[in-house]
Formats: C-alpha cells, sequence, structure tokens
C-alpha cells in the first residue's frame, strides 16, 4: 500500500491507496472508510470507497484544504487492515439461460467450456463488492476468474432488462434497472435491486459478497422474474 493525496476538487480528495485491483485491496479501503469518517467527522459530506481509492468529499467553510489533507494523512498514518468477514455475504438467485442471457454461448466459448460448465464456475466464487455506481443499486464485483473474462461488447445494447446478469473483463454486475449498456449478458435475477436503493438502502455495500447460485425458469418466475427475452428489449 502506497498512499497518496490527489486534489478532485476544491472540496475533495482522491485517497489513493493502490494502483492494481485485487480483492485483498479492500481490508486496507474498508479500514481507511472506517478512519477518515471518523476524523472528519461533521465536516465530511461524503465518503466514496472504490478499488483502489476513495473519495473525500468535505465542507470547504468548516476546514481549509491543507487541514483537510494533513486531517488525511494523519488519520491513515498507522492504518491496519479491516476485518472482511464483517461484510454480508448476499446469495443471488440467477436464471441462466441464452433468452436472457445471449452471450452465455460465446462467453462460453471464449473460455472453452460448454454452457453449463461457465454457469457453474460463475456461481463457484464469492465475489467482492468493490464500489457502487452507474445506476442506482449497481455494484461491480470480482474478481471473475481470468480465463472467464470477456471483453464488453463492441456496440452496447441501448435497452438492457432489469436483473440482467453480466461479465466486462474480469468483473461481473446485475443491472438494477432498465438501462443501456455493453456488458456480456449470462442471466437474469429477479432481486429488485433498485427497489431497495430508491428507499436509500442498498442491497450491496463496499465490502460485501455476492454469490451467485443458478435457479430453474420456473423458480425464477414464480419469484416474480420478467422471462421477456433480452432481444426484445434491445
Amino acid at each position: 500500500m502506497k498512499l497518496r493525496l490527489e486534489t478532485a476538487a476544491m472540496d475533495a480528495l482522491t485517497v489513493r491507496l493502490f494502483d492494481v485491483i485485487d480483492e485483498r485491496n479492500m481490508a486496507w479501503i474498508m479500514a481507511a472508510d472506517t478512519a477518515l469518517r471518523h476524523a472528519f467527522g461533521d465536516a465530511l459530506i461524503d465518503l466514496v470507497p472504490s478499488y483502489t481509492t476513495l473519495l473525500i468529499h468535505y465542507d470547504c467553510r468548516a476546514m481549509a484544504f491543507v487541514e483537510a489533507t494533513s486531517l488525511a494523512r494523519d488519520a491513515l498514518k498507522d492504518l491496519q487492515p479491516a476485518d472482511t468477514q464483517n461484510g454480508q455475504l448476499h446469495e443471488i438467485p440467477v436464471w441462466y439461460d441464452e433468452s436472457v442471457g445471449p452471450e452465455l454461448p460465446q462467453v462460453a466459448k471464449r473460455a472453452g467450456l460448454s454452457v453449463e460448465q461457465l454457469i457453474e464456475r460463475h456461481c463457484g466464487h464469492d465475489y467482492c463488492v468493490f464500489a457502487l455506481g452507474f445506476a442506482p443499486g449497481y455494484g461491480f464485483m470480482g474478481l471473475v476468474d481470468e480465463d472467464l473474462a470477456t471483453p464488453r461488447l463492441k456496440t452496447p445494447r441501448r435497452r438492457v432488462a432489469a436483473g440482467s446478469v453480466g461479465i466486462a473483463d474480469r468483473q461481473t454486475a446485475i443491472y438494477p434497472l432498465l438501462s443501456p449498456g455493453g456488458w456480456n449478458i449470462l442471466g437474469r435475477t429477479a432481486v429488485p435491486l433498485f427497489e431497495y436503493a430508491r428507499r436509500g438502502e442498498p442491497l450491496f455495500r463496499p465490502g460485501d459478497k455476492v454469490r451467485f447460485m443458478s435457479i430453474s425458469k420456473a423458480e425464477f418466475e414464480a419469484a416474480g422474474g420478467d422471462t421477456t427475452p433480452l432481444e426484445e428489449r434491445a
């Protein structure tokens, strides 16, 4: 870990702890999150942890830039990694099917696997939630096994269904609501991520883990899932 402070705005600092994305970073990122929240107290407007950095948005009426920089350095001086076991594990049921996951065959072929093997591999890892962004409730998760890593689509879709589960490079994610997107879609979940976010209680938080579970079409429908093929939404 190499601490660097970078100016993000007149009232914001970027704390850079790492240069490479790694699940092991999160123990340090979450420890820094706790330390900085405590140090800035009421002067903190927002604190956004991510893969390798944290963004500190502070009240510049309460403290000057030099004071904020000094406060951040002091808060992180003797930082020790947090216990990542404190993050919540979320089990997310997914209906993997080509009708709602049109890239299933391509991703499987690229990895030299059958579709069934791909599904088993995607479900066989607990993914770390690195950051929230793009849309309310959207969690960027990883890291996907290297041989499953797949580049984003050359031409993004204009309409990706809510609940779509996809892969882009070594990341995986769930689209919380109908939106454009260029990830490789493998299946769909009925878990209403956007509804949690709209209530101000996002289901996923940085440091949490997500485990996907393959379910049948009947189970998906019973949970309220929409089986409309993705192509009809494109």
